[in-house]
């Protein structure tokens, strides 16, 4: 999935929406330390009063929100696995008795939970539900287009979240006009930060792939490594933090620890050219590059004296893998942050040409060209020139 497709889904969670129509919902409550399910019921979505209905859109949106590679993953389903989680979801997918689809999500609760212990009560929600899309865009002249004619598919949302225990409060009531302690014990399930979720099956552009889910972790560049494997049964996957830090070992590797900030500068610029002329392009996935974009890439950039055998043998060294691809979106940081102990400065890389490490009068200075003046406290600094 790219991050069009999730954002398609993620915008129809959404009240009275012909484009997302949920059939039902499923909680399932945990209690922590022994995993046992006290409690779960499955009713119809639109059966919810609406202020908790819009409570679980909002959480839904959360498990479909995040940079891919970061926070969102999409992962291949291994095959030939016992009691495999890809087949128990297709068969949930297409039960049609709602018992037949309970036993289903329940199978999966108890893999999450046989893996996992939790200091805290969690509530596991399951939702089915069919995701449709406007074949094309309606012609405002003819009319032509929009809902007449639709791709419709099936879907399953998971969404783990934690429970919390109300905070002691004090309260004021209106009818006896009087102070009071609250005396409420009932837990707070927290939807605004799941713990982790998912969605089956993948969508790529206007088809399902029921190969591959797409998982969202709890926190940025921190997949649940053991859910991915035990619970999903998924392959490993990379962050995009993890390429993003093999990437510049490489770098050094080839251009050793020292170089020119133009240099770096050129190297993001030229990656970021890719990923920009793919989205120009709409195409479904992300480019890659290897070993020898990498080495086109560098001598682009001006880094002298490349060679093909020391990028490959760069490859070899850092990822165990001539072979490997980096995905070129996971490369370029937002932001380069430079440290010093007079002060931090935050720099995007197509900036970094600016900046310049020099000695002046045997000292060691940072020298930042700018286009405008610099205002210090509402004051305009004095510029001074130097020779």
């Amino acid at each position: 999935m790219n991050k069009k497709d999730i954002a398609n889904i993620r915008k129809q969670f959404k009240l009275d929406n012909d484009l997302m129509k949920i059939r039902e919902i499923f909680n399932v409550y945990v209690q922590k330390e022994s995993g046992e399910i006290y409690h779960h019921v499955s009713q119809p979505f639109q059966m919810l009063e609406q202020e908790a209905q819009e409570l679980f859109l909002a959480n839904f949106k959360k498990v479909l929100t995040g940079y891919l590679d970061a926070k969102l993953f999409e992962l291949k389903f291994i095959r030939d696995v016992e009691d495999s989680t890809q087949i128990v979801l297709f068969e949930g997918l297409r039960a049609e008795l709602t018992e037949d689809w309970k036993e289903n999500m329940l199978q999966i609760v108890g893999k999450m939970f046989a893996h996992t212990v939790y200091e805290f009560d969690t509530v596991v929600t399951f939702i089915r539900g069919e995701y449709r899309k406007p074949t094309q865009k309606r012609d405002p002249e003819s009319e032509e287009g929009g809902d007449d004619e639709v791709y419709s598919n099936q879907f399953i949302l998971c969404s783990l979240n934690k429970t919390d225990q109300p905070k002691k409060a004090l309260l004021f009531d209106y009818i006896e006009k009087e102070f009071k302690s609250n005396n409420v014990f009932d837990p707070i399930i927290n939807l605004k930060s799941p713990l982790s979720g998912f969605l089956f099956p993948a969508f790529n552009d206007n088809s399902v792939d029921v190969n591959h889910i797409l998982y969202c972790a709890g926190k940025v560049n921190q997949p649940d490594g053991t859910f991915i494997e035990e619970v999903l049964n998924c392959e490993e996957i990379i962050t995009a933090q993890e390429d993003k830090d093999s990437f510049e070992q490489i770098l050094k590797e080839v251009m050793g620890d020292e170089v020119d900030s133009r240099v770096i500068s050129n190297v993001y610029e030229e990656i970021d050219k890719i990923v920009q002329e793919n989205e120009e392009n709409e195409e479904s996935e992300s480019p890659k590059l290897d070993y020898r974009d990498v080495e086109r890439i560098l001598t682009e950039s001006g880094v002298e004296n490349v060679e093909t055998a020391k990028v490959e043998h760069a490859f070899k060294a850092v990822v165990d893998d001539e072979k490997h691809e980096f995905k070129a979106s996971s490369l370029v940081p937002k932001s380069i942050k430079i440290n010093t102990k007079v002060a931090d400065l935050s720099i995007s890389p197509k900036d970094l040409k600016n900046v310049k490490y020099i000695t002046y009068q045997g000292k060691r200075c940072l020298l930042l060209e700018i286009d405008e003046e610099v205002v210090v406290e509402g004051f305009r600094l004095e510029s001074e020139t130097l020779y």
